[in-house]
This record gives structure tokens, sequence and C-alpha cells, in this order.
């Protein structure tokens, strides 16, 4: 068996335990459970092997915990940022679920006592309220104690089951399973699901976009991001040295910033190398004293509301009053694009996922883009296929924001057609061919007719500083061409043999009168 097929055959596994613990528990509901468990085995397996250092000698689960010394829990503490005694680990609890009739008041204390032991460190908001949406008291796992017991415990033996090894030098099991089963929730979500994860295929795009001809950022920032899947492909694509001051991001949902949280754990990012926090964005902005980056990447919610004009002291913010009008109070999409590109390095690039409408209408929008093009920031702009996203069909649109441009001229990429997509069941998939043939054509800046085109500052002027792609790159004439005269040759000789035919007819015809 290949290691794609393990890897594919693990996913099976992965998925099917979901399904039958969850029972009658709509998935969406009970993911908190499932991705709760499987982080909790990881931290675990991750805290003995820290603690054994490699000595086999050394069975920290065997371990009581009267026996930790003081001085190891601090140690512990100040480098993973947390400390779980043995009797708190994974492997120690799921041991005896089965049997243990105080499963989830232990579960609640253990949860407690781990988030507690960072009290005072420098760790301490990193993990301050991670087990918070692993509720063992929620009626979701039963109406009564045993109930609920009989449930978590079914959790805990089916993540115990999965055959992950942290010790993998090959890959991050733990990381791709969490990440197939945060996409696998989204897909089954609809629309709430694609407002938190965005499919690794685009966000491979987006992170490469960022990051693309940087021998080194200093830090990588997303102002909305989600389970953090944006700033995690760009871990995964990049040397760690190039990332050098960590990942940094904000979440208003405050279930969804737990997922952020544990997803950097569970990619093996320690607590002083990401800063994710719990806030809204645009009136609580958050990194004030963090910013510029040197790359950031987004995907904002598509046109929800914010207070906009109700609130007269956001024209004087400074993310906003340099382009002096304020988004749309029903359409907050350039207020994220404002923000993003404040905090954006002089030598940095930002990739934002955009809705396409801000890209040609008037008001508000116009006065935006004109900022936008006038001062020289927007760099390419990049129109996606159809259906490429969780819980929306529509065709969006990536806008690359740069403060360095050699030049004034703006490229538009169409990769909306067919050669830049795979069709799939549920969703259009971009492959590796697909995204590279973008980074290609943005990276030499190339003009490729029916598909890319690099527009001077004047023309879009020209053209009230709309920014569509299709306003810019002619779409290929797939209409048949037909030869007239060829068309006519073939008219007579169906015309003769009509003809020829009307006479047989009328010939029989008179015949059988006769």
């Amino acid at each position: 068996m290949t290691g794609q097929q393990q890897r594919d055959e693990l996913h099976r596994q992965i998925w099917a335990i979901a399904n039958n613990v969850r029972g009658a528990v709509d998935g969406w509901d009970f993911k908190q459970f499932v991705l709760g468990a499987l982080f909790y085995r990881f931290i675990s397996e991750n805290f003995t092997t820290y603690i054994e250092g490699g000595d086999p000698s050394v069975n920290y689960a065997a371990m009581r915990d009267a026996d930790i010394p003081v001085e190891a829990v601090d140690d512990a503490v100040k480098t993973k940022g947390y400390f779980i005694y043995p009797s708190q680990l994974f492997k120690n609890v799921a041991k005896y679920a089965n049997t243990n009739e105080s499963l989830n008041t232990d579960l609640a204390a253990f949860f407690k006592a781990i988030e507690g032991s960072a009290n005072g460190y420098p760790s301490e908001q990193d993990i301050k309220g991670l087990f918070s949406d692993f509720d063992t008291t929620s009626n979701r796992l039963g109406n009564t104690v045993p109930q609920k017991n009989e449930r978590l415990a079914k959790v805990l033996k089916g993540v115990e089951g999965l055959r992950l090894d942290f010790a993998d030098a090959k890959g991050d099991p733990f990381g791709d399973a969490y990440e197939f089963l945060i996409s696998n929730y989204a897909a089954n979500a609809g629309k709430s699901g694609g407002e938190f994860f965005t499919p690794q295929h685009v966000s491979k795009l987006i992170a490469q976009l960022a990051l693309h001809g940087q021998t080194r950022v200093n830090k990588i920032y997303d102002p909305a991001c989600g389970s953090g899947s944006l700033l995690l492909q760009a871990k995964k694509h990049f040397d760690d040295h190039i990332i050098e001051g960590g990942f940094f991001g904000q979440e208003i949902n405050y279930t969804t910033y737990n997922l952020a949280r544990m997803n950097m754990f569970l990619h093996n990012v320690n607590y002083d190398k990401f800063n994710i926090q719990h806030g809204n964005t645009l009136e609580d902005p958050h990194f004030l004293d963090d910013k510029p980056f040197d790359a950031i990447v987004s995907n904002p919610p598509y046109s929800v509301k914010w207070k906009g004009s109700d609130d007269p002291t956001l024209i004087n913010d400074e993310r906003f009053a340099p382009a002096g009008v304020l988004a749309p109070k029903s359409k907050a999409d350039f207020a994220f694009v404002l923000h993003a590109l404040h905090y954006l390095s002089g030598k940095g690039r930002a990739a934002i996922v955009c809705f396409p409408g801000i890209f040609y209408r008037g008001g508000a929008e116009q006065k935006i883009r004109q900022y936008l093009i006038d001062n020289n920031y927007v760099e390419t702009v990049i129109a996606l296929a159809p259906n490429l996203f969780f819980g929306t069909t529509i065709s969006v649109t990536i806008l690359v924001l740069a403060k360095n441009k050699p030049d004034t001229k703006v490229q538009f990429i169409d990769a909306s057609g067919e050669a830049f997509f795979r069709k799939s069941t549920n969703t259009n998939l971009m492959e590796d061919r697909h995204t590279d043939e973008v980074i290609r054509l943005f990276a030499t800046k190339e003009d490729v007719a029916h598909v890319a085109e690099c527009v001077d500052q004047q023309r879009i002027i020209d053209n009230d500083y709309n920014l569509s792609v299709s306003a810019y790159v002619q779409p290929r004439d797939t209409r048949q061409v037909t030869d007239i005269a060829v068309l006519n040759a073939d008219l007579k000789v169906t015309v003769a043999r009509i003809n020829q035919l009307r006479a047989e007819i009328d010939a029989i015809v008179a015949e059988i009168e006769a």
C-alpha cells in the first residue's frame, strides 16, 4: 500500500469513527467533541515525548502525579506552554473510559487543570479556554450522566483507535487528520462551514501569492483567520526559517478561534510562535503594536454588515481615513481590504479573497478602488473558477496588494476557465498544475490572450476604476465559425436533393392515380 493509499484509508477510518460516535447528533454540532478529543490526544503524546526525551527507560504515563517535582512543572510550562500530569494523559483516561462512572467530571477537571497550568506564564493567553467548547455536561452527549459518559467514552476510544504516530518523521499525521476532519465538517455544513475554512487547494495558492519571491518574512498575518488553514498552508509550503516571527491571526467566532489555536498546536507550532486572538477585527483590531507584516493572507466573510458610517469615529481610523470614505454598512469587504493594507509592510504582499461585486460597483466602493489605484497598491486581480469554496458556488476573486511595485501596471488573470480547475462531485478543485500555472503567470507578468494581461494605470482610470478581470481580459470566443461559402454550397446540394425527392414522389402519386 502506497503512502497516499495509507493516508486515504486513515481518512476513511477517521470519518467513519466521527460519524459513528456522534449518533443522531448533527455532525456540525458534534465536531468540537471529536476535534477536541483529537487535540487532547495530540498534546498528551506531544508532552509525553518531551518529558521522556527519547529515553526508553522513562515511562511517563506510568508515573505517579505526586512524584513529579515542582521544578519539572515550571520548566515544562516555560517550554511547552502547559503541563499534563500522568493521570491526566489521554492514554490513561481512554484506558478506563468505558468503566469510569465519573468520566465527564474527570475530563472537565483535567481540562481545567491543563489550562490552569499556564496561569502566570507567557503562554497563559494561548492556552486559556482551549477546551471551553469540549463541554462534558452538554445535552448533545445525552440527557443523563450515564448517557454522557457512554458517548464520551465512544469518542475517546474512537480517537484512541486511530493509527496516528506522533513520532512519524515522514509527515504531520495529527495535523493532517485535524485538517481532514475540519474540511469534511465544513463541506457538510454548507454556508456556515465555508465561513471558517478555506479549502486547502485554494489556501495553497493564496499563501504562495503572499510569499512569492520573498526569501524571508518577519511575520504572517490573517485578520479573519477562521480555523487557521490559510496561515498553516504558508507553514506547509515554505521552510520554517522563511517565516521568522511566527503566525498571527484574529477571529470573531469564539469556537472557531479555539479551533485555530488547536490547529496551530496540532501542526507543531509552539505557543511562542503563534498569536491567535479573539475579537472583531474591524471594530476592535489587535496587533497594532506588531504590525507591519511582510505577508498577509485572508478570506474574510463576504458582504457582511458592519458599523461603517453609523460610527462617526471610524472615518478618522488610520486604517480607513486615507481612502476618505468607509465601505458600505451592508458590505464590509473593502473594510477588510483597507485593514490588511494598513497592516502590510513596505516590502510585503497581501493576498485577499474577495466577492467579485466590489470590483465594479459604484459609490463608496468605487472611491476606495480609486484610492488603491491612484496610490499604486494593486498588483494583481485574479478571477477564480466557480464552486471552489464550501457554501457558495460563486466565482470569487483574489486581490493581491503590494506597496513596492516596480511600475504602475495592474495584472489581470482569468483563472476561471476549465484549464484552471478539475470538476468534482461537490466542489471544483484546483490541482497543483492549476495553481502552478497561476503562480507562473503572476511571477512572469506575461500577457496571454484570453487569460492574462498587464494593464496601464491610465486605462483603468479611464474605465472608472473598474477592476473586474472581465473588463480587461477578453474571453475566448467559443462559438463555432461558419464558412458562408461552404454553407451555401451545402444548401444548393440540399435543395437539389429535395427537388429530386419531390419529383420522385409526384411520379409515384401520378402512377397510383392512373
